[in-house]
C-alpha cells in the first residue's frame, strides 16, 4: 500500500504542472496551424455572430475565450512580443509550448524541476548568443533583402511589401533605428482607399461645416485640447436677468476671441471636443478648417507634426501675439471627401509618414492592417538587428551547436538543455507540417544537410519539400524577432514550470472577519 500511496503523492505533486502544460498545449494548438507560408487562417466568432478571419497569432490569442491562468500567461507573453517587436508571436508561443512540454516530460521521469530550469536557462543563453553571432547586418534601407522580409512577414502580399519598403525609405534608416519610433504606427487601413505613402497625417474626422474651403496652402494651425465654445454658466442662473445678461456677455466675448483667429489668418483648428455653433459660423465664414472630437493620440500627433502647442480654450483670451506663439504650420491641408479624411502635409514640426493601406471590403480592412503592421515591424527589426536564415533554419543550426555542447555535460541540468534543443526544432517542424510534409523527416533532413555542408544556409523549401540553400530561396528573418521570441518563451516556460501548487484565493470581499464561505478560505482550483 505504501508504494501506491507514494505514487498517489507523486501524481498529486505533479497535478499543477501537468494541468498547466495541457493548457499551454491547447492554446498553442489554436495558432500553430497558421505558421509559415502555407499556414491557414482561423475564424473567431463572438456570441453576437461577429466574425474575424485572420492568420495573425496575437489577434487569435487575444480574441480567444480563455480562463486557464497558465494559458493567460502565455497570451500575455505573446502580447509582450507584439508590443516589443511587432511580429513573431506565433513562433514565441510554439517555442514556449515546446519548452514547457519537454520540461514536464523530464520532470515526470524524475528529473528535479530546478535542474530542468537550470539547464533551460543555460541552453537559452547559449542559443541567444549564437543567433546574435549568425545575424548579418542590413547595410542600408535600399537593400533588396528588406522587400523580401516585408514580403514574407506580410504573408506574401506584394503590394503591402512594396508599400512598407517605400515608407521605410521615406523615413530613413536613422528614424527606423530610433527606439521611440515604430514604422507600424504610421499605418492606416481603409475600405476603398488606394495604397499610398506620404509625409504627413490623416485625421479620420469630417469637418463640421460643409461651407469651408476644400483646400488650404501654407496654413497656420491651432490645436485645442478642449471644447471650442464660450464659457458656461450654471443652468439655474439663466433664469435670472443677471445670469442671462452674463450668458450674452460670454457669447459676445467668445465671438470676439474667434475674430482673433480670423485676423491671424489661421487655416486649421483641431479640437478634442465639440465645436460650438457660433464657432462653426465664424470659422466657416472665414474659410477656416475645423476638425472636432479628435482622439488624444491624433491630436498630439497633429501638434507634433505642425509644431503647435496643445492649449486649452482659455488661450483665446490672450493677445494675438501670445496666441500666435502657440500656432503650428502646415504646407497643405485638404479633405478627401471620398474617404472622409482630413490630411495635413508638410508640418514644420516633427516629420511624420503615413502608410495608407487599401482594402476592397470592410471585412478585410482589419486583416490588411494587421498584415501591414507585421511587415513594417519585421522590416524595422531587420534594420535594427540584422537578419538570419529563415524558415526554421537558424533554429536548427543553433540546436546542432547546443547538441554538441550537451554531450560534454555530466549533470542533470543537461535535460534542460535537451528541452531547448527539442524546442528549437519546432518552428521548422511546424512549417513542414503546415506545408503537407512529415515534420520529423524534414527536421532530420535539414539537420543532416547543415551538418554535411558545414553551413547554416540549408533549409526547407515549403513548395516542394526539398532541402537546399535557404539564401537562394531568399528566406530570411529579422534576428531581433528570433531573439526576443526565444527569450520571452524561456521566461514564461520557467514561470510555468516553477508553479508547484494552484490555490484558489478567497473572495476579497467576504464575511466579517475575513472568513470565506468554504471555512478555511483556500481551495484547490479545478480546471
Amino acid at each position: 500500500m505504501k508504494p501506491a500511496a507514494g505514487g498517489a503523492e507523486v501524481d498529486e505533486r505533479l497535478a499543477a504542472l501537468i494541468s498547466n502544460a495541457n493548457a499551454v498545449r491547447a492554446i498553442t494548438a489554436a495558432i500553430e496551424g497558421t505558421m509559415g507560408p502555407k499556414g491557414l487562417d482561423t475564424m473567431l466568432v463572438d456570441r453576437f455572430g461577429e466574425v474575424t478571419i485572420t492568420n495573425d497569432g496575437v489577434t487569435i490569442l487575444e480574441q480567444m475565450d480563455v480562463n486557464h491562468p497558465a494559458a493567460r500567461m502565455l497570451i500575455n507573453v505573446a502580447r509582450a512580443q507584439q508590443e516589443e517587436i511587432g511580429d513573431g508571436t506565433t513562433t514565441c508561443t510554439i517555442l514556449a509550448k515546446a519548452l514547457v512540454s519537454e520540461g514536464v516530460n523530464h520532470v515526470v521521469r524524475g528529473v528535479p524541476v530546478v535542474r530542468v530550469i537550470q539547464g533551460m536557462r543555460q541552453g537559452i543563453k547559449q542559443a541567444l548568443e549564437l543567433i546574435e553571432q549568425y545575424a548579418q547586418p542590413v547595410k542600408g534601407i535600399d537593400e533588396p533583402i528588406l522587400e523580401r522580409i516585408a514580403y514574407i512577414a506580410g504573408r506574401e502580399n506584394k503590394d503591402i511589401a512594396e508599400l512598407v519598403v517605400r515608407a521605410a525609405q521615406l523615413v530613413g534608416g536613422e528614424k527606423l533605428r530610433d527606439e521611440n519610433f515604430r514604422l507600424s504606427d504610421t499605418i492606416i487601413a481603409q475600405e476603398g482607399a488606394d495604397n499610398e505613402v506620404f509625409m504627413g497625417l490623416i485625421l479620420n474626422r469630417e469637418r463640421p461645416c460643409s461651407q469651408v474651403l476644400e483646400k488650404r496652402d501654407d496654413a497656420k494651425v491651432l490645436v485645442i485640447d478642449d471644447v471650442l465654445g464660450p464659457e458656461e454658466i450654471e443652468e439655474g442662473a439663466l433664469g435670472t436677468e443677471v445670469g442671462f445678461n452674463k450668458y450674452l456677455e460670454l457669447q459676445e466675448e467668445f465671438r470676439s476671441n474667434l475674430n482673433k483667429l480670423v485676423d491671424l489668418d489661421i487655416g486649421l483648428v483641431l479640437t478634442s471636443r465639440s465645436v460650438h455653433n457660433i464657432a462653426e459660423e465664424v470659422l466657416a465664414d472665414a474659410g477656416i478648417f475645423a476638425v472636432d472630437r479628435l482622439a488624444s493620440d491624433a491630436l498630439r500627433a497633429a501638434a507634433e507634426h505642425t509644431g503647435a502647442r496643445l492649449v486649452k480654450r482659455s488661450v483665446l483670451k490672450k493677445s494675438k501675439a501670445e496666441l500666435e506663439s502657440c500656432l503650428g504650420f502646415a504646407s497643405h491641408i485638404y479633405e478627401d471627401e471620398k474617404l472622409d479624411q482630413v490630411r495635413i502635409l508638410g508640418g514644420k514640426g516633427k516629420p511624420m509618414a503615413t502608410m495608407l493601406v487599401g482594402a476592397a471590403t470592410e471585412e478585410v480592412v482589419g486583416e490588411r492592417e494587421r498584415i501591414a503592421r507585421d511587415a513594417a515591424s519585421s522590416l524595422q527589426a531587420a534594420v535594427k538587428g540584422g537578419v538570419v536564415p529563415g524558415g526554421g533554419a537558424v533554429e536548427i543550426a543553433v540546436a546542432r551547436e547546443l547538441a554538441a555542447k550537451r554531450q560534454q555535460m555530466r549533470n542533470m541540468s543537461a535535460y534542460g538543455v535537451d528541452a531547448v534543443i527539442e524546442a528549437l526544432k519546432r518552428p521548422l517542424a511546424q512549417i513542414a507540417s503546415n506545408s503537407g510534409f512529415n515534420p520529423l523527416e524534414k527536421v532530420e533532413e535539414v539537420w543532416a544537410a547543415q551538418l554535411n555542408a558545414d553551413s547554416i544556409d540549408m533549409g526547407l523549401n515549403p513548395e516542394d519539400g526539398k532541402v537546399g540553400s535557404i539564401s537562394e530561396l531568399q528566406v530570411v528573418d529579422p534576428a531581433l524577432v528570433k531573439i526576443y521570441a526565444l527569450k520571452a518563451a524561456g521566461e514564461v516556460a520557467e514561470a510555468i514550470l516553477r508553479i508547484d501548487t494552484i490555490i484558489k484565493r478567497k473572495d476579497p470581499i467576504g464575511p466579517p472577519g475575513g472568513a470565506s464561505d468554504s471555512g478555511d478560505g483556500v481551495a484547490v482550483l479545478d480546471f
